[in-house]
């Protein structure tokens, strides 16, 4: 199964992969990323985001993005898996097994101790899937975001330090 770390010229398949989550995801408006966002983000001197691609037929068919994260309670650095997706065409032939497993193997290699991601409730194919790896859904947290005017509403919020 060919997975490899991404190359410049699988930018534009990425794209479009992305952009295929996304549709999935019913959510292909909110997609604004450029093929020159990935290039700068992905393949920049000291990258923070990192992609590998699963190869059917001299193909880009699937994607992990992912960066690294941190737990204080562990003390480690670990794994954050932003997107995985396969086209439909080439889901059940082991590519989306194949981008997991190798980044969990950077994991083990690295002395990473947690591989975790988000799915939408209702994705139950997604959720069944991780299931039988023996991933753990995380029930009792509730994820936040903050956006747009909701960033600068944070950033100009003061407290009791700022205010003196």
């Amino acid at each position: 199964m060919p997975i490899r770390p991404a190359l410049p010229q699988d930018v534009p398949a990425i794209l479009s992969l992305i952009r295929g989550l996304a549709e999935y995801e019913r959510a292909l408006d909110q997609v604004h990323a450029t093929e020159v966002d990935l290039l700068e983000s992905l393949f920049c001197e000291n990258p923070q985001v990192f992609a590998h691609v699963a190869i059917a037929q001299k193909e880009v068919i699937g994607i992990a993005i992912w960066h690294l994260n941190y737990s204080t309670w562990l003390g480690k650095h670990g794994i954050y898996l932003e997107d995985l997706y396969v086209k439909p065409e080439h889901r059940g032939a082991g590519f989306g097994i194949g981008l997991l497993s190798e980044l969990a193997r950077i994991c083990l290699d690295r002395g990473y101790e947690r591989l975790q991601w988000w799915v939408l409730d209702w994705n139950t194919p997604s959720i069944d899937f991780y299931r039988s790896l023996g991933a753990v859904p995380m029930d009792e947290w509730t994820v936040f975001r903050s956006t747009g005017d909701s960033i600068k509403k944070i950033a100009s919020a003061t407290s009791p330090t700022n205010n003196q």
